[in-house]
């Protein structure tokens, strides 16, 4: 599963705004995000700086690729002398175009390799920890199902094979089983065991992966909540994204956080962590850097003149406003992901329907042939 990404060229042709935080007793600077920003580049980089591995002058308001990839190059090579760092750094421009993350449905560190596994030793190689809350629960009655399937990834292929032996209609419809009838002769044939297994299985995946497009489960944010240890720094792969995730230190609360790195708080101090309390984002509440619910600019103006009233609360109405602005484009970025992993669905599942047609084309021509090979041999 690719994150849609900009391309390598354009995101080294641009700078990202820096933001002042405190975290741990210390002045940070953090990196923002744009629409389009390489989520999986700067969650890197941001969990390298609240670590304290790597540093920004407190004069610098903007950085570039350039200036973050020497950053990191320079904090493996003081970090591991001796060891060769060439892997990892040649894997760092690919954070920047999508990575191909294929997260397990049993597991919230498991993720399938794509191609050389390159991705996943980046994130092992810098020792950042990368997760997800897309599990199943062990409970519930898909879970043997889901395990025997595994991954995303197989998932989709899965429902596409299913398709094509529904003629395309499963994917419109859960319920369209595949019919046996040939549509050439009108003779139903018997299913073999192996496309009887694949039907009872797509039967059970796919409302699970419409059910949660956003990538997460309640059992998967549950698990996350119980099992990462307090003050854990970890990267969390979610709704094609790559974010900081941070575990309170607070052993009684077992809160989660995910740092709020969307460029419309750039000028909010107020605003540093969003609490992660739902799936979906719609119960979220912002916190500042002591981790006490955000309250916006201008506060309680008693006792101000008429002068410093008005302009708290223009400043308040700004504050306002970047709150709507920013819940309203999440939830747009929310549908568009969704449409796009409906879009790369549809795709995986075409492209796998070509393939067996394809197949199935190319052993009809062959049992053709001989057929016609055993009648030539026949004659003579």
């Amino acid at each position: 599963m690719t994150q849609e990404t900009p391309t390598v060229q354009s995101s080294q042709a641009q700078d990202w705004c820096l933001k002042d935080i405190k975290f741990a007793g210390r002045n940070l600077k953090i990196i923002t995000q744009n629409h389009n920003g390489p989520c999986s580049f700067l969650a890197i980089c941001n969990i390298l700086i609240l670590r304290g591995n790597i540093t920004i002058q407190s004069t610098r308001t903007t950085v570039s690729y350039m200036f973050l990839s020497q950053l990191i190059a320079e904090y493996l090579l003081n970090a591991y002398p001796g060891t060769d760092v060439s892997p990892p750094l040649s894997i760092l421009p690919s954070t920047q175009k999508g990575l191909d993350l294929n997260p397990l449905f049993t597991s919230p560190t498991s993720f399938r390799p794509a191609g050389n596994g390159g991705s996943l030793q980046l994130f092992a190689q810098l020792h950042i920890p990368l997760v997800h809350g897309w599990l199943v629960d062990p409970s519930s009655p898909e879970y043997p199902v889901l395990k025997r399937v595994g991954d995303y990834d197989s998932a989709v292929m899965l429902i596409a094979e299913v398709d094509h032996l529904a003629r395309g209609k499963f994917v419109v419809d859960d319920n369209a089983i595949p019919d046996t009838r040939s549509e050439s002769t009108g003779v139903r044939r018997t299913w073999t065991k192996e496309e009887r297994a694949k039907i009872e299985d797509a039967v059970v995946v796919k409302p699970f992966l419409d059910s949660t497009s956003g990538q997460m489960t309640y059992h998967g944010l549950f698990h996350l909540a119980a099992t990462l240890k307090p003050g854990s720094l970890v990267a969390l792969f979610v709704n094609s994204h790559v974010s900081v995730l941070y575990k309170s230190r607070d052993s009684q609360e077992s809160a989660l956080y995910t740092l709020a790195t969307d460029q419309v708080f750039l000028n909010e101090s107020s605003i540093v962590w969003e609490r992660l309390e739902d799936i979906d984002g719609g119960s979220s509440t912002f916190v500042d850097a002591k981790f006490v619910k955000s309250v916006p600019v201008g506060g309680d103006w008693a006792g101000d003149t008429v002068i410093g009233v008005l302009k708290r609360t223009e400043v308040v109405h700004v504050g306002e406003v970047d709150m709507v602005v920013h819940a309203l484009a999440r939830e747009l970025q929310a549908e568009e992901q969704k449409q796009q992993d409906q879009r790369r669905r549809r795709k995986a599942i075409l492209a796998e329907q070509k393939r067996l047609l394809e197949k199935s084309e190319k052993e009809k021509k062959e049992k053709m042939e001989r057929k016609k090979l055993k009648g030539d041999h026949v004659t003579m």
